[in-house]
């Protein structure tokens, strides 16, 4: 068997995955500090907590997942020729997205409205710090998306040229994978 053949590649272009690399050490050095800071401040943090939408950080752990599921559909529709497939399944996780945003913007309302915000204490400049860095990250997901789902439809990619389509993918679940670390580090865990 040729090994050539059988070499197993990374989905999507090189230099995505480098950003993806970065971007998650970074991540994973904000989510080290908050819980160093935390476990220094427990009753701080235990307060701030408890003042969280736990509703809210639900539905768009839903919306996440449920526009990564698209992507997945759309990536499976490009290998198979299905331009208008994919193109209509990464709008359709861009509506997932949009969701997100529209809850995510309402439970910053609420929370600054509750007379939260960042210098209210060490607990909300984490929260703040946290969640809009992963929302600014959602907001160019969703540029990618919108992208190359254009590019679907006008025909640019195809079933032996979809790396486009697994770039953007893949950089959408990355987006995907921090909120699901994200949600219950800062909404579940006491």
């Amino acid at each position: 068997m040729d090994t050539a053949s059988t070499k197993q590649s990374l989905p999507g272009d090189f230099a995505i995955w480098i950003f993806i690399l970065a971007e998650l050490g970074v991540f994973g050095l904000l989510f080290i500090t908050y819980t160093v800071v935390r476990l220094n401040n427990p009753e701080l943090f235990a307060e701030g907590h408890a003042h969280l939408n736990r509703l809210a950080g639900f539905i768009n752990t839903i919306a996440l997942i449920t526009g990564s599921y698209f992507v997945v559909l759309a990536v499976n529709a490009i290998k198979q020729n299905q331009h208008l497939t994919c193109a209509r399944w990464l709008f359709t996780a861009i509506l997932a997205a949009g969701v997100y945003v529209g809850v995510k913007l309402w439970e910053y309302s609420e929370t600054i409205a509750a007379g939260y915000d960042l210098s209210t204490n060490t607990f909300y400049m984490f929260y703040y710090l946290l969640t809009f860095f992963h929302f600014a990250h959602v907001l160019l997901g969703i540029v990618i998306l919108a992208t190359v789902a254009w590019n679907a439809y006008r025909e640019r990619y195809s079933s032996e040229e979809y790396y486009g389509v697994e770039t953007g993918a893949s950089y959408w679940h990355m987006v995907d994978l921090v909120w699901i670390v994200l949600f219950p580090l800062v909404y579940v865990i006491h």
